[in-house]
């Protein structure tokens, strides 16, 4: 029996249909593919609201037939069809990429990974997170691209500690459902972010308190007390209160990459996550509303210093953000982004 309320599925089936409609622009005559899982409680729940959302379409159990009939399913759309993959874990079908594939059929995509990692009143948070506010989501989200864009420094000040991008930034990249300027339509939902990096990785000094890190099982890890990152030159080079699960993160990074850069520059806008409403799945918890940093060489801006081919990790890292400077203006305080 379905633990989660139906109350809850109604609110899950509103919000979808907004993405649909309004992120996706979803419509007839277009075609879309639901493949799902009844693995967990939150997959059975979002199925149901996607069965709500779109019922003349096309319902895929992917336990139920072989990968062979998925991929027949998937050869029968249209460019611009939608599929929508709701995974307790994440969906293999042998050597196909699942994503990519799809995005290089022209085909829109929401994906809906590892949901089993969000049990209980976790999964009615992730339902909560699905809620799109266009006018937020686009006209912040743009407002923020746009003020990073141009800025030549910045400040993430963690509560008395204080770490100075001495740099201009990357150009910033949106995840907010506007898909209008790009390639491929949609991704892995929830959405509610705009990252960057400084340009120059080595301008990164000062020191960061983190609340919670990505662990090596790719869940949220809240120490009893803060964790502080001395960084210097763009590497952190000391730790101040770590506990053993992170000094553990620290070595795979070391051992792997020698250093440890500090790179992805994230600002989170999804107002369903803070640092008191968590949920254990750090791709999702990702999102949250506030800043968060990434550990090891990789990700996607190129840097002259390190060698895309071999750069293995990127562990996300949550900071207490009491305030956020780009230039001289603050665009993050009182848990919020300020208006611009």
């Amino acid at each position: 029996m379905l633990s989660i309320p139906q109350a809850t599925v109604d609110t899950a089936t509103k919000h979808l249909r907004d993405i649909l409609s309004l992120a996706i622009e979803h419509q007839t005559p277009h075609a879309a593919l639901v493949v799902s899982d009844a693995h967990c409680d939150l997959a059975v729940a979002l199925t149901q609201a996607y069965r709500n959302c779109l019922p003349e379409d096309c319902f895929i159990d992917f336990d139920a037939v072989s990968p062979e009939e998925i991929l027949a399913a998937i050869d029968q759309l249209s460019p611009d069809d939608l599929v929508v993959l709701i995974q307790s874990t994440s969906f293999r079908l042998e050597a196909f990429r699942i994503r990519i594939e799809l995005f290089k059929r022209s085909l829109k995509v929401i994906e809906h990974p590892h949901l089993s990692r969000m049990p209980g009143i976790e999964a009615l948070h992730y339902i909560d997170s699905l809620a799109y506010d266009p006018a937020y989501y686009r006209d912040v989200g743009h407002a923020l691209k746009e003020r990073i864009d141009r800025a030549q420094s910045g400040v993430l000040d963690s509560g008395g500690e204080r770490l100075v991008f001495a740099s201009a930034f990357e150009p910033a990249k949106l995840n907010v459902g506007d898909y209008r300027d790009m390639k491929n339509v949609g991704g892995q939902f929830p959405i509610g972010e705009v990252f960057t990096e400084a340009r120059d990785l080595e301008s990164v000094n000062g020191r960061v308190r983190i609340f919670i890190f990505g662990d090596t099982s790719f869940a949220i890890n809240r120490p009893e007390k803060p964790i502080t990152l001395i960084v210097t030159g763009g590497r952190v080079s000391g730790v101040v209160d770590s506990t053993p699960e992170f000094d553990q993160v620290l070595a795979n990074i070391r051992a792997d990459e020698g250093e440890i850069w500090v790179r992805e520059l994230g600002f989170g806008m999804n107002r369903t996550f803070t640092s008191d409403r968590t949920v254990s799945d750090i791709g999702t918890f990702e999102r949250m509303c506030g800043i968060h940093l990434s550990l090891g060489a990789k990700h996607m801006y190129n840097k002259p210093q390190i060698r895309r081919a071999s750069a293995r990790h990127h562990v996300d890292v949550f900071a207490i953000t009491e305030a956020v400077y780009l230039d001289d203006h603050v665009v993050f305080q009182n848990g919020a982004w300020a208006p611009f």
